[in-house]
């Protein structure tokens, strides 16, 4: 049996989203509650940080599949009846309790990077994280927004981890300053 900690760089608390927290006509999710292992097993409590509590906003395409998800979760709902252990999650598992984390990992994540090609590349769940937070910066999103969005506790996080990616933004550092000031 694999150990918990065993799970490359994936967070359980991730696994917390329930569709009361989903604004499907706003386009937003709120992120109030955490899924954590416990002595006990899963359970729900708060996120690690004050900033981890936060809004974010979806894109229309996250809505659409949300919106398709949530149908095939009530299809598989009306399906098993009485089986189904409502928890009301937006990840749940087949029975629509909390889904373990080493589960989703290793029987969901993992061969879908395969049936894609990239299973040898090295792609952890944080690694969508790190591809959405350097999307932001390529399109030049501000970083305290950057921030807030990763629920990052101070900017310094966000930049120490980001600004490599500020580099090559533009060579000519200080050319407006003579157009402003001149």
């Amino acid at each position: 049996m694999r150990s918990k900690t065993a799970t490359p760089n994936l967070q359980p608390c991730k696994l917390g989203l329930k569709w009361a927290d989903l604004d499907l006509a706003g386009h937003r999710l709120s992120v109030r509650r955490a899924l954590k292992v416990t002595d006990h097993g899963l359970d729900f409590g708060p996120p690690k940080n004050r900033k981890s509590r936060r809004s974010v906003p979806l894109s229309m395409t996250v809505m659409a599949v949300l919106r398709a998800h949530r149908t095939r979760q009530n299809e598989e709902r009306l399906r098993l009846g009485d089986l189904w252990q409502d928890h009301d999650l937006v990840f749940s598992n087949r029975v629509g309790k909390p889904m373990d984390h080493g589960n989703l990992y290793y029987r969901e994540y993992k061969p879908l990077l395969q049936r894609a090609g990239l299973g040898d590349e090295g792609f952890t769940f944080h690694s969508l994280r790190h591809t959405f937070a350097t999307e932001l910066f390529n399109q030049r999103k501000r970083p305290k927004i950057i921030q807030a969005l990763l629920g990052h506790s101070s900017i310094v996080q966000t930049m120490d981890t980001y600004s490599h990616l500020l580099d090559d933004v533009d060579d000519d550092e200080v050319g407006g300053l003579d157009e402003a000031f001149g």
